[in-house]
């Protein structure tokens, strides 16, 4: 019998991001390992995203309608037909209800990532929602078939970071170890506006390390204001083995998104700007259980805030505690398996 096929639609681009692809590769991942088979269809993807997926043996299949449009749906469900796909996996802000409808009257059976319960209506079979503030409220229009997956506890980590789920970290009284990463593009440039506000921490000894993912186009210029500084920070490019970077930092800098997840699943003691509405909400969320430190929208972005909070909470061992213990707690490594269970109870055919 032939290994079951999985279906991804999800996009990624400079100006969207990485992060829809980037989780769905961790369903993919573990749809591998259960014995079956993952393939992405994608509209936009960027070289990094391509070769990582096709480094984790994933076929990417290119789509040539519009995303969202009637076509980019008859596309998918042809795809997913000549696969004999078992399901059919959504993610991104730009699928609306139409879009799930039309999936569902090809016969399909869908699951549909979902953030903030944008949709007028849910026709998928299984709706995902992993935040905090998901709630049965926010999925009252929905088909009488469809169930709801919802909170943190199906957080989708990828292999290398549940790798570490016997890993525990020390928290030493002064932190001096400083992580900055604004996920896989960066569409708001802001590493660029940390790296210039550097300077201003006033902590002796700190060690600093910046990540610029891999569909960062502005690598060569972030380099040039690193030598710039002449500080010693270290600048790097597509990390290829980012649990490891996560585990030598005290603190980190980020920009929400899928990190966000990794970084309190590994009890980094995070501050985390936002850049959309979304993304406000869910900050808010985890700001107010004390697991995240919210620093605001990027267009606000402030020098001397930043350098205050990030020095205030180097030395607050005790917040740095809560949050690796609230991080944990939320996030408990677990997602992946609750969700295959849920897609296949008696595990693939």
């Amino acid at each position: 019998m032939p290994a079951s096929t999985l279906v991804i639609r999800a996009d990624a681009s400079v100006s969207i991001a990485t992060g829809h692809v980037m989780r769905c590769l961790a369903l993919g991942q573990a749809w591998q390992d259960a014995g079956g088979i993952a393939v992405f269809a994608m509209a936009e993807s960027t070289a990094a995203i391509d070769a990582r997926l096709c480094s984790e043996g994933m076929e990417i299949v290119q789509l040539k309608a519009s995303p969202n449009s009637v076509q980019d749906a008859c596309d998918v469900s042809e795809l997913a037909h000549d696969r004999h796909a078992a399901w059919v996996v959504v993610d991104g802000y730009r699928f609306d209800s139409e879009y799930q409808r039309n999936l569902k009257n090809a016969g399909l059976k869908l699951l549909f990532i979902d953030d903030l319960g944008q949709c007028d209506r849910y026709f998928a079979d299984l709706v995902l929602d992993q935040n905090v503030h998901a709630c049965e409220r926010m999925y009252a229009s929905r088909a009488s078939y469809t169930q709801l997956l919802l909170g943190p506890r199906y957080v989708m980590l990828r292999r290398e970071f549940q790798a570490r789920r016997e890993w525990r970290r020390e928290i030493p009284a002064i932190a001096r170890k400083l992580l900055i990463t604004m996920g896989g593009s960066d569409p708001d440039n802001l590493t660029f506006r940390l790296i210039e506000a550097l300077p201003k921490i006033r902590v002796p000894h700190l060690e600093i390390t910046v990540v610029a993912g891999g569909s960062n186009p502005q690598l060569t210029a972030l380099r040039r204001t690193v030598a710039g500084l002449r500080m010693p920070i270290r600048l790097v490019g597509n990390a290829d083995d980012m649990p490891e970077l996560v585990a030598q930092s005290d603190i980190s800098v980020i920009c929400a998104g899928g990190t966000l997840w990794e970084l309190m699943y590994m009890g980094c003691a995070t501050l985390s700007y936002f850049r959309t509405p979304t993304q406000q909400q869910i900050i808010a969320e985890l700001n107010g259980l004390g697991a995240v430190h919210g620093m605001g929208w990027v267009g606000g972005f402030e020098q001397d805030s930043l350098a205050h909070a990030v020095e205030e909470l180097i030395v607050r061992q005790d917040r740095r505690e809560k949050m690796a213990q609230l991080g944990r707690k939320l996030v408990d490594g677990e997602g992946i398996g609750r969700i295959l269970d849920s897609v296949a109870p008696g595990g693939l055919d």
